[in-house]
């Protein structure tokens, strides 16, 4: 196990700090000298660090590259209200040096009891053959493993060990209270939506190392590979209804709701629609809740651009805490170092969305 971890960066900050990571990003820059530096984001299962490392780059740039495991010793410091790290040595660690675990995030919460609440919920279903297909999907030795584990996204939301059962659940929470709020919505086939519209990210996202796009997610994307993965099991289910395919293929189709993020087809029938906000809503309340809380150790009551957000946040509890006199309350707006660019930066549209 790691001694260091970043989320206690406010612990050490302005030490000498030794410790390992997971490289999430790397980019060889030029000083204005001409020779090189680097620029790494550095991962662990807490958060992600900025680091630069200014001497001796030469000998130590081409032996190691993104996802890889390094070990590096430097100062921890503060920059513009947030932690960064000037590493002074670096060198890239073997396989039996590391722990996997310390790397990758984990669902807080246990993943045994969603995966009942999960069970619970798809046993209240009414419809034979809705019920009968979710079954088969979770009753899948190959499938629900991989249900249990994948991340809901590579980073924008539930971005986490378990973080795609632990979205599905808390989706599943919100369908159940919407739809006694309106009697009309189908329950059934908006929880049976809810089940499906992720799934296909057991294939599309891969976490061995860190959380990245597998070959088959980079070229046919996760709403093609769940509608595979539907057809397939389908196939177990006799008797399924051609129309109630035709709705669940729409709900998957469209559950991103709009073409510029990334949506086929437009949600056309209440379920549909209502499964495109519900999954949206819980999508950015918890990138805004991962956001608050990575940047919670940080300077003021404003946090850094959320670029998937398009919006720097405000943390209340900070704001409404009482300052110490002589520290302003607050500022009408988000301080420069927080406020979102002059310009709208270009997010891919999958990213606007979630």
């Amino acid at each position: 196990m790691k001694d260091f971890y970043i989320a206690s960066a406010a612990e050490q900050e302005n030490t000498v700090i030794t410790s390992a990571f997971v490289v999430a990003a790397k980019q060889v820059k030029a000083k204005k000298t001409g020779e090189p530096y680097l620029a790494l984001t550095l991962s662990d299962r807490t958060g992600q660090l900025e680091a630069k490392m200014w001497d001796n780059v030469a000998a130590v740039m081409e032996t190691f590259e993104p996802d890889d495991f390094i070990k590096v010793k430097g100062l921890l410091n503060k920059y513009n209200g947030r932690y960064q790290l000037t590493i002074h040595k670096l060198r890239r660690l073997e396989e039996n040096e590391v722990d996997p675990a310390d790397y990758l995030p984990k669902c807080p919460r246990d993943i045994e009891e969603l995966w009942r609440e999960l069970g619970g919920f798809v046993a209240t279903l009414q419809n034979p053959h809705l019920k009968a297909l979710l079954a088969a999907f979770m009753a899948d030795p190959e499938i629900a493993p991989a249900y249990k584990t994948a991340p809901a996204a590579k980073t924008l939301h539930h971005a986490y060990i378990g973080g795609l059962l632990d979205h599905v659940v808390s989706l599943f929470r919100l369908c159940d209270l919407a739809v006694r709020n309106y009697p009309q919505i189908d329950r059934d086939l908006l929880l049976a939506g809810a089940f499906l519209h992720d799934i296909g990210k057991i294939h599309e996202l891969s976490y061995g190392r860190s959380f990245a796009y597998t070959t088959r997610g980079q070229l046919l994307g996760h709403m093609v590979i769940e509608l595979e993965m539907l057809y397939a099991k389908m196939a177990e289910v006799p008797g399924f209804p051609d129309e109630l395919k035709t709705l669940l293929e729409h709900l998957i189709i469209s559950h991103h709701g709009q073409y510029e993020f990334g949506s086929p087809k437009l949600p056309m029938f209440p379920e549909a629609l209502m499964l495109h906000y519900l999954d949206d809503l819980d999508s950015k309340m918890e990138s805004m809740r991962a956001h608050l809380e990575r940047e919670s150790s940080y300077d003021g009551d404003w946090t850094g651009y959320n670029a998937s957000l398009g919006r720097p946040l405000l943390n209340t509890r900070k704001f409404l805490t009482p300052k110490p006199e002589g520290v302003p309350a607050s500022s009408d707006a988000a301080p420069q170092s927080a406020a979102a660019p002059t310009t709208a930066p270009l997010v891919p549209a999958e990213a606007v969305k979630k």
